[in-house]
Formats: structure tokens, C-alpha cells, sequence
């Protein structure tokens, strides 16, 4: 199955939209073709290395009701090295502005934290996410775009399938990323990154 987009209304498909004790280390490589430690790859938008053609608006709140998320989205930057600064808010999430937005054609990548100093952090629950669950993502121009839950993987930061998990692709698809796995106290950060792929 793939997004399914709604009007502000919700009473139907939207019309097309017109052309137009965490670090800060949440995942992976990134930038097309760099491959480095740490960090967020950024999804490339299209093989011809340009936007899709019809831009939609982007991402303002994640709903994700089977695990109790209603969140804030805020755009997030790469830094120098192409990786994706890690979200400054635990209870908010952050989505690669450098990438598709959610529902446009593309890999779009949405990062939060999965706890804090304090206690659990907004994407705590993600690892419970099964197959078939329902991922939405409203946006700036009160249309929501639904996603359903694909599978949910964990890999070592250090072996990402950047392809697997930021690769092109046909229609719309949203990866979401966390932290995962055990916590090295000597760099102060999970070794791994709990990935959900959904479409």
C-alpha cells in the first residue's frame, strides 16, 4: 500500500498538488555519495538529482497511534560532513529538509531521540511498531498523508544499508530513526539505529 494523502477536510483524497543519555549522533552516512560514521544519510530526491515534480508542503505534526506519539515536526539541517544534526527537542521530532518531504516522491527521513537524561524521549516506543500500523504526517497546508508500516529493522551505526534505507524510490516512503541497541558509555551514544520503513 502506498501514502495515501487527505484533504484538510478529510473527506477524501487532496487534489494534486501544483509543481512547485543521547548524542547528536541519530544514524549513518549521508549526503548521496558520502559514506562517513555517525549522523543521518539524506535520502537523494530523484536519480536525476532534482526535486520531484510536484513539491508538497512540508511536515508540521507526526501521529503515530500505536504507540501514543502526537508530535511537532522541525526541519533539520546537515552539517558540514552531509549528516543530519540530531533533533535539539526529546519530545519533538525532526525531519531532513534536505530530502523529499513526506508524500513526495522519495525517501523523506523523520529523526527523534529515543530517551534523555531525564527518562524516555518521543520516539521511545518506535521499536514497538508492527507491520500494517498507520504512520500520519500532517502538513502545512492541513492536508495529512498516511503511511502503513512496511517492517521495522535495527542495524549497527557503523553498518547502515544506505541503499536499503535511503535509496531512491518509486512513490512516496518515510523512514523513521532512532537509537537503538546498547549504550557506549565511552562515546556516550547507542551503537545502533532502530529504522521503520514505511510506505
Amino acid at each position: 500500500m502506498n501514502a495515501e494523502t487527505t484533504s484538510a477536510s478529510g473527506t477524501g483524497p487532496a487534489a494534486p498538488e501544483a509543481p512547485g543519555p543521547v548524542t547528536g549522533e541519530i544514524a549513518r552516512p549521508v549526503a548521496r555519495d558520502v559514506a562517513g560514521a555517525g549522523g543521518v544519510a539524506q535520502p537523494a530526491a530523484a536519480e536525476s538529482g532534482g526535486r520531484a515534480a510536484a513539491d508538497v508542503a512540508n511536515p508540521v505534526r507526526l501521529r503515530i497511534p500505536a504507540i501514543g506519539v502526537s508530535t511537532g515536526v522541525s526541519a533539520l539541517r546537515l552539517d558540514a560532513k552531509g549528516q543530519l544534526v540530531a533533533p535539539t527537542s526529546f519530545t519533538r521530532v525532526g525531519w531532513n529538509k534536505a530530502g523529499p518531504e513526506p508524500g513526495e516522491k522519495g525517501v523523506a527521513v523523520i529523526a527523534g531521540h529515543v530517551d534523555s537524561k531525564t527518562g524516555p524521549a518521543v520516539f521511545y516506543r518506535l521499536r514497538e511498531l508492527r507491520k500494517g500500523a498507520k504512520i500520519h504526517v500532517d502538513r502545512a497546508d492541513g492536508s495529512t498523508v498516511t503511511f502503513v508500516v512496511g517492517r521495522l529493522a535495527r542495524y549497527p551505526k557503523s553498518r547502515i544499508p544506505d541503499k536499503q534505507v535511503y535509496g531512491t524510490a518509486k512513490g512516496a516512503e518515510l523512514r523513521l530513526i532512532t537509537c537503538g541497541g546498547t549504550f557506549d558509555r565511552s562515546r556516550n551514544s547507542y551503537r545502533d539505529n532502530v529504522i521503520v520503513f514505511a510506505r
